[in-house]
């Protein structure tokens, strides 16, 4: 029998994803269970990536996987960086545009950047492309990419409003937050987070209140709305725990990101003044965001992933957020006190010790929320 615990997760504006192992008794199978961005799960459902057995060590063997480890790290410390520099494109969009058409557009353009991969993989499945009509995982998809989508509408529009009154960098260590909520999150399901878990997380909310706690004990603003958004994207991972076992993964992340848009050119529509001038003046950032930190940076994770230990992923995934304060820094000239440093510090060895304690930890039962819910079919 197949036994599911949480591994890890990241995420930012429009990425996001997390990983489960599933433990056999004959074979030990790791893989990653993709939310936004992931096709790992497939291995074992869907056959769209080999599947392939882990040692215990979850070490590659022997020059040629030692090179091929290689690449897939380069590549995930490449989506790293694509990921930290959109939280400059989305600082850098909010001073022509307002944020929900910033959102609208850019998850719009998400979704269209996965039809290529989506209609690719179709292919060399089946032979042929499975356009929506039929292909039934698309009916499928949109059903449970419409509850998926509107909690990734809430995460989304609190971080991006939120970035409006804070900077790049503080937005991306506060937003990666998500990375330890998600197993004390566990507790609600009866289980029993580990003691490194704990530890981190109270590295990570020491670090939190040197990154964001002023003297007078006030949060600024845009910090508390990105702090809000933090848990939207906990409540997204563990619905995407529970509805991607059971959905082709990356026609769900499609429509998810659709969904998010609809909502968000909708609100803006009612809120915003949107103008085409707008647009026009944003869309380097909206290009940015829409086709190279989901589109580019998806594909390259769903590569990089199919190779990559877990640790050596959850250490380079979480580089994000040292480089979203990096590029804050270099584009927008955003400086950051030696108190803020010393937070985002504890904030990201809090996220490392949380990962990687889960990640080492013998598996126990957990997410029983899917079997518990087909029991009571």
């Amino acid at each position: 029998m197949l036994k599911p615990r949480v591994v890890f997760g990241r995420t930012h504006g429009s990425t996001l994803y997390f990983t489960l192992f599933f433990k056999a008794e004959q074979a030990d199978l790791g893989f990653a269970l993709l939310g936004l961005d992931s096709l790992e799960s497939s291995r074992l459902r869907d056959g769209f990536l080999n599947t392939a057995p882990f040692s215990d060590s979850h070490m590659p063997r022997g020059l040629f996987m030692h090179t091929q480890t290689l690449k897939a790290d380069l590549l995930l410390l490449t989506t790293a960086i694509l990921w930290g520099v959109a939280f400059v494109a989305q600082r850098k969009g909010m001073e022509s545009i307002g944020p929900m058409a910033f959102n609208g557009i850019r998850f719009a353009l998400g979704s269209l950047s996965l039809v290529p991969l989506i209609l690719m993989m179709d292919r060399r499945k089946n032979g042929r492309k499975l356009l929506p009509h039929s292909d039934t995982r698309w009916r499928a998809a949109w059903r449970s990419g419409l509850p998926v989508g509107l909690v990734l509408f809430g995460g989304a529009t609190l971080q991006q409003v939120g970035i409006v009154f804070t900077t790049a960098g503080k937005a991306g260590f506060i937003t990666g937050l998500y990375v330890v909520m998600v197993p004390l999150f566990g507790l609600f399901w009866k289980q029993r987070p580990s003691l490194g878990t704990w530890a981190g997380a109270f590295l990570a909310a020491v670090g939190l209140y040197f990154l964001s706690i002023t003297q007078e004990f006030t949060m600024e603003f845009g910090d508390f709305l990105v702090l809000l958004g933090a848990f939207f994207w906990t409540a997204h991972v563990l619905l995407l725990g529970w509805l991607s076992p059971q959905r082709d993964p990356v026609k769900l992340a499609c429509c998810q990101f659709a969904v998010c848009s609809a909502f968000s050119l909708l609100s803006a529509l009612f809120f915003e003044n949107f103008s085409w001038q707008a647009v026009h003046n944003a869309a380097i950032p909206i290009l940015y965001g829409g086709f190279v930190s989901v589109g580019i940076a998806y594909t390259l994770q769903v590569v990089g992933q199919k190779n990559a230990p877990p640790a050596h992923a959850a250490i380079l995934l979480s580089m994000e957020c040292p480089i979203a304060a990096l590029a804050g820094w270099i584009l927008l000239g955003e400086t950051l006190s030696l108190r803020s440093l010393l937070g985002c510090a504890l904030m990201l060895a809090g996220m490392l010790l949380s990962q990687l304690a889960t990640i080492f930890r013998p598996a126990p039962q957990y997410l029983k929320m899917r079997a518990s819910s087909a029991s009571h079919k």
